[in-house]
Protein backbone atom coordinates (compact mmCIF):
# COMPACT_ATOMS: atom_id res chain seq x y z
CA UNK A 1 0.00 0.00 0.00
CA UNK A 2 1.46 3.32 -1.06
CA UNK A 3 1.24 6.22 1.35
CA UNK A 4 -0.04 9.47 -0.12
CA UNK A 5 2.32 12.43 -0.07
CA UNK A 6 0.00 15.12 -1.42
CA UNK A 7 -3.14 16.71 -0.10
CA UNK A 8 -5.30 15.59 -3.04
CA UNK A 9 -8.57 14.23 -1.72
CA UNK A 10 -9.92 11.11 -3.37
CA UNK A 11 -13.49 10.31 -2.53
CA UNK A 12 -14.62 6.80 -3.30
CA UNK A 13 -11.74 4.66 -4.43
CA UNK A 14 -8.11 4.70 -3.58
CA UNK A 15 -5.47 5.36 -6.20
CA UNK A 16 -3.49 2.79 -4.26
CA UNK A 17 -3.75 -0.91 -4.93
CA UNK A 18 -4.84 -2.78 -1.86
CA UNK A 19 -3.66 -6.38 -1.66
CA UNK A 20 -4.92 -9.04 0.70
CA UNK A 21 -2.46 -8.15 3.48
CA UNK A 22 -3.30 -4.44 3.12
CA UNK A 23 -7.03 -5.15 3.36
CA UNK A 24 -6.58 -7.37 6.40
CA UNK A 25 -4.40 -4.77 8.15
CA UNK A 26 -6.82 -1.95 7.36
CA UNK A 27 -9.81 -3.93 8.65
CA UNK A 28 -7.93 -4.56 11.90
CA UNK A 29 -7.20 -0.85 12.19
CA UNK A 30 -10.88 -0.04 11.71
CA UNK A 31 -11.70 -2.55 14.47
CA UNK A 32 -9.19 -0.90 16.82
CA UNK A 33 -10.50 2.56 15.91
CA UNK A 34 -14.01 1.50 17.00
CA UNK A 35 -12.77 1.08 20.55
CA UNK A 36 -13.88 -1.45 23.15
CA UNK A 37 -17.34 -0.16 24.11
CA UNK A 38 -20.51 -0.19 22.08
CA UNK A 39 -22.36 -2.45 19.69
CA UNK A 40 -20.74 -4.96 17.38
CA UNK A 41 -20.70 -3.92 13.72
CA UNK A 42 -20.91 -6.32 10.79
CA UNK A 43 -19.67 -5.67 7.29
CA UNK A 44 -20.32 -8.02 4.35
CA UNK A 45 -17.28 -7.95 2.08
CA UNK A 46 -17.97 -8.54 -1.62
CA UNK A 47 -16.37 -7.67 -4.94
CA UNK A 48 -12.72 -7.29 -5.80
CA UNK A 49 -11.63 -6.98 -2.18
CA UNK A 50 -13.08 -10.40 -1.38
CA UNK A 51 -11.39 -11.84 -4.47
CA UNK A 52 -8.09 -10.35 -3.29
CA UNK A 53 -8.57 -11.88 0.15
CA UNK A 54 -9.12 -15.28 -1.55
CA UNK A 55 -5.98 -14.79 -3.71
CA UNK A 56 -8.15 -14.71 -6.84
CA UNK A 57 -6.95 -11.24 -7.71
CA UNK A 58 -3.78 -9.33 -6.85
CA UNK A 59 -5.45 -6.18 -5.58
CA UNK A 60 -8.38 -3.82 -5.57
CA UNK A 61 -8.91 -0.12 -5.00
CA UNK A 62 -11.67 -0.30 -2.39
CA UNK A 63 -13.46 -2.59 0.03
CA UNK A 64 -17.16 -2.99 -0.76
CA UNK A 65 -19.73 -3.98 1.84
CA UNK A 66 -23.12 -5.36 0.79
CA UNK A 67 -24.42 -4.22 4.17
CA UNK A 68 -24.87 -0.56 5.11
CA UNK A 69 -22.05 0.76 7.25
CA UNK A 70 -23.03 2.29 10.57
CA UNK A 71 -22.06 5.91 11.14
CA UNK A 72 -19.49 4.83 13.73
CA UNK A 73 -17.86 2.48 11.20
CA UNK A 74 -17.79 5.23 8.56
CA UNK A 75 -16.03 7.50 11.06
CA UNK A 76 -13.44 4.82 11.84
CA UNK A 77 -12.91 4.22 8.10
CA UNK A 78 -12.35 7.94 7.62
CA UNK A 79 -9.74 8.08 10.40
CA UNK A 80 -7.89 5.09 8.91
CA UNK A 81 -8.09 6.69 5.45
CA UNK A 82 -6.58 9.91 6.78
CA UNK A 83 -3.81 7.99 8.53
CA UNK A 84 -2.80 6.19 5.32
CA UNK A 85 -3.62 8.82 2.71
CA UNK A 86 -6.40 6.70 1.24
CA UNK A 87 -9.66 7.83 -0.29
CA UNK A 88 -12.14 8.63 2.51
CA UNK A 89 -14.46 5.94 1.19
CA UNK A 90 -11.82 3.25 0.63
CA UNK A 91 -14.32 1.08 2.49
CA UNK A 92 -17.88 1.80 1.47
CA UNK A 93 -21.37 0.37 1.26
CA UNK A 94 -21.97 1.19 -2.40
CA UNK A 95 -22.75 -2.50 -3.05
CA UNK A 96 -25.58 -2.57 -0.48
CA UNK A 97 -28.34 -1.61 -2.96
CA UNK A 98 -27.26 -4.55 -5.13
CA UNK A 99 -27.30 -7.12 -2.34
CA UNK A 100 -28.88 -10.31 -3.71
CA UNK A 101 -31.82 -11.77 -1.82
CA UNK A 102 -29.86 -15.02 -1.51
CA UNK A 103 -27.05 -13.40 0.53
CA UNK A 104 -27.46 -14.63 4.09
CA UNK A 105 -25.00 -13.70 6.83
CA UNK A 106 -25.07 -17.20 8.32
CA UNK A 107 -23.67 -18.57 5.02
CA UNK A 108 -20.74 -16.15 4.96
CA UNK A 109 -17.16 -16.87 5.96
CA UNK A 110 -15.75 -15.00 8.93
CA UNK A 111 -12.86 -12.93 7.63
CA UNK A 112 -12.20 -11.00 10.84
CA UNK A 113 -13.71 -10.95 14.28
CA UNK A 114 -11.83 -8.41 16.31
CA UNK A 115 -13.16 -6.10 18.98
CA UNK A 116 -16.49 -4.77 17.84
CA UNK A 117 -15.97 -5.47 14.13
CA UNK A 118 -17.04 -8.63 12.39
CA UNK A 119 -16.11 -8.82 8.72
CA UNK A 120 -17.90 -11.50 6.75
CA UNK A 121 -17.04 -12.65 3.26
CA UNK A 122 -19.94 -13.40 0.96
CA UNK A 123 -20.08 -16.86 -0.65
CA UNK A 124 -18.28 -16.78 -3.99
CA UNK A 125 -21.40 -17.72 -5.94
CA UNK A 126 -23.03 -14.55 -4.55
CA UNK A 127 -20.05 -12.50 -5.73
CA UNK A 128 -20.37 -14.19 -9.13
CA UNK A 129 -24.03 -13.15 -9.33
CA UNK A 130 -23.22 -9.57 -8.29
CA UNK A 131 -20.45 -9.32 -10.88
CA UNK A 132 -22.76 -10.83 -13.49
CA UNK A 133 -25.37 -8.23 -12.60
CA UNK A 134 -22.84 -5.44 -13.04
CA UNK A 135 -21.23 -7.01 -16.14
CA UNK A 136 -18.69 -4.22 -16.51
CA UNK A 137 -15.69 -4.84 -18.73
CA UNK A 138 -13.49 -5.18 -15.64
CA UNK A 139 -15.78 -7.91 -14.23
CA UNK A 140 -15.10 -10.37 -17.07
CA UNK A 141 -11.79 -11.65 -15.62
CA UNK A 142 -13.33 -11.98 -12.16
CA UNK A 143 -16.25 -13.97 -13.59
CA UNK A 144 -13.77 -16.36 -15.26
CA UNK A 145 -11.86 -16.82 -12.00
CA UNK A 146 -15.03 -17.40 -10.01
CA UNK A 147 -16.81 -19.78 -12.39
CA UNK A 148 -15.06 -23.01 -11.42
CA UNK A 149 -15.28 -22.19 -7.71
CA UNK A 150 -19.02 -21.54 -7.77
CA UNK A 151 -19.92 -25.14 -8.61
CA UNK A 152 -22.76 -24.33 -10.96
CA UNK A 153 -23.58 -27.39 -13.07
CA UNK A 154 -24.31 -25.23 -16.10
CA UNK A 155 -24.85 -21.69 -17.31
CA UNK A 156 -28.59 -22.36 -17.03
CA UNK A 157 -28.23 -23.21 -13.33
CA UNK A 158 -26.32 -19.95 -12.82
CA UNK A 159 -29.13 -18.09 -14.62
CA UNK A 160 -31.74 -19.62 -12.30
CA UNK A 161 -29.67 -18.64 -9.26
CA UNK A 162 -29.33 -15.13 -10.70
CA UNK A 163 -33.11 -14.72 -10.93
CA UNK A 164 -33.64 -16.30 -7.51
CA UNK A 165 -31.17 -13.73 -6.17
CA UNK A 166 -32.68 -10.82 -8.14
CA UNK A 167 -36.34 -11.70 -8.83
CA UNK A 168 -37.13 -8.10 -9.81
CA UNK A 169 -34.93 -8.40 -12.91
CA UNK A 170 -36.61 -8.89 -16.26
CA UNK A 171 -35.70 -12.25 -17.81
CA UNK A 172 -32.99 -12.03 -20.45
CA UNK A 173 -33.15 -14.92 -22.95
CA UNK A 174 -29.44 -14.42 -23.74
CA UNK A 175 -28.08 -14.47 -20.19
CA UNK A 176 -26.94 -18.11 -20.34
CA UNK A 177 -25.13 -17.36 -23.61
CA UNK A 178 -23.47 -14.35 -21.96
CA UNK A 179 -22.30 -16.55 -19.06
CA UNK A 180 -20.86 -19.11 -21.48
CA UNK A 181 -19.04 -16.31 -23.31
CA UNK A 182 -17.43 -14.76 -20.24
CA UNK A 183 -16.58 -18.01 -18.46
Amino acid sequence: MRRACGATERLSVSEDSLGASDISSLLKEVARELGPKGPQHVILVVGGSLLALHDLRDSTRDVDSAKRLATEVKSAVSVVAERHGLAPLWMNDHAAPYRPLTLREEECDILLEEGRLRALGAPLRIVFIMKLYASRRRDAEDLKRLWTLCQFESAEEAVEFFYESSPHEERDPYLADHIRTVT
